[in-house]
């Protein structure tokens, strides 16, 4: 038997950063001009590492994946939907619910402190552009300690 005794962020570094993938949707002025929120955080410690707006489209995510590239992330949890599956190599893809619920419950923390979010609401953005400014300040206020 062999074991081997290392800090704990040595061995976060040793294992490889680990991130769960997700988009939430969202409108703006009404229901037929969707909005998504694509984002990515970290599947240990629930940090925001990178988000982007837009629709629900390979291109979109793709942003969102060079985001990301700097990363050097390892494994991916994603729910399976076919952009993920098109885009990330499948030996780093983890397709399940069971390993993304710290990103669940951001989407949960979201929707409850940004009423826009919210599918029954009279709260809604009119334009794209305020709808990603307050989104965005938003998770860089709570998520980055920082203001844009």
């Amino acid at each position: 038997m062999e074991v081997e005794i290392c800090r704990a962020e040595d061995l976060a570094q040793r294992r490889g950063l680990t991130s769960e993938l997700d988009e939430m949707w969202a409108y703006v002025a009404k229901k037929v001009n969707p909005r998504w929120l694509w984002h990515a955080i970290d599947h240990h410690t629930g940090q925001v590492l990178a988000y982007v707006f837009g629709r629900r489209q390979d291109e979109v995510f793709l942003r969102l994946q060079a985001l990301l590239e700097p990363f050097g992330i390892t494994r991916f949890y994603t729910d399976g939907w076919g952009t993920y599956e098109r885009h990330v190599d499948a030996e780093k893809h983890t397709v399940g619910k069971e390993h993304m619920q710290r990103i669940e419950s951001k989407h949960i923390n979201l929707r409850t402190r940004i009423k826009r979010l919210v599918q029954r609401t009279i709260c809604f953005s009119k334009t794209e552009r305020m709808h990603d400014l307050v989104i965005g300040l938003f998770i860089n206020r709570y998520e980055f300690g920082q203001l844009i």
